[in-house]
């Protein structure tokens, strides 16, 4: 018997929605968040709307000003030093992790998002390469088994992705970027926590480098 799991709050609801407008550039950086626009489009009153505001504030993906509303933060270049060592200290730590602990459920699932990027993302459809790679990763986090972890993860990737989604349309063989997933998928399968942890610090240093060649 599979334990009960409680259908997600209107406010998770609302966060979720928001923090992936805002994490693939749904929402522009610098626009102001319509409170009553979600609403609408989520069916939902104002209080989840603003408890998800909170939330994504805590996150730095939103910010407020009194008297004058909510608005997406901007996105700086200057934090992706500051982003990057963050990255580069807990995600190759995370992935050596899941390569120890995923479970045969999830090896399974990471194997079919594998056989997915096999079949190859196009390069130049922008949209589509920032899903796959949020996908991969948050999917790659959830092997982890550790939700404090998990969350730290997500939060500074939705940081990195939104750099990535600015810069995207000036940067070339991205769908590469994305395709280095498949080594680290295959490491974290087969159990292999060291081949997993050089692999990823490759991967987020190699990003790294290709968002600075532009600047």
């Amino acid at each position: 018997m599979h334990p009960q799991v409680n259908p997600p709050s209107l406010a998770e609801q609302a966060y979720l929605f928001v923090r992936d407008q805002l994490v693939m550039l749904d929402i522009p950086p610098g626009s102001p968040i319509a409170e009553e626009e979600l609403g609408t489009a989520l069916g939902m009153g104002r209080t989840p709307i603003r408890e998800a505001l909170k939330r994504l504030e805590s996150e730095r993906l939103v910010v407020a000003y009194p008297r004058r509303g909510t608005f997406a933060t901007d996105v700086n270049i200057s934090d992706l030093a500051h982003i990057s060592e963050v990255r580069r200290t807990l995600e190759p730590m995370a992935t050596a992790a899941a390569a120890a602990r995923a479970t045969a459920a999830d090896r399974a699932t990471l194997t079919e998002l594998r056989a997915g990027l096999d079949a190859g993302v196009p390069d130049g459809d922008n949209a589509e390469l920032l899903r796959t790679d949020l996908a991969l990763h948050r999917a790659i986090y959830r092997c982890v088994h550790n939700p404090y972890l998990e969350d730290t993860l997500i939060r500074y990737d939705n940081l990195a992705t939104r750099i990535w989604g600015v810069f995207v349309p000036r940067l070339s063989g991205m769908a590469g970027h994305v395709d280095e997933h498949v080594p680290l998928l295959t490491a974290i399968i087969e159990g292999d926590a060291e081949k997993a942890a050089a692999l990823t610090l490759e991967h987020v240093t190699g990003f790294e480098a290709a968002i600075r060649a532009l600047i």
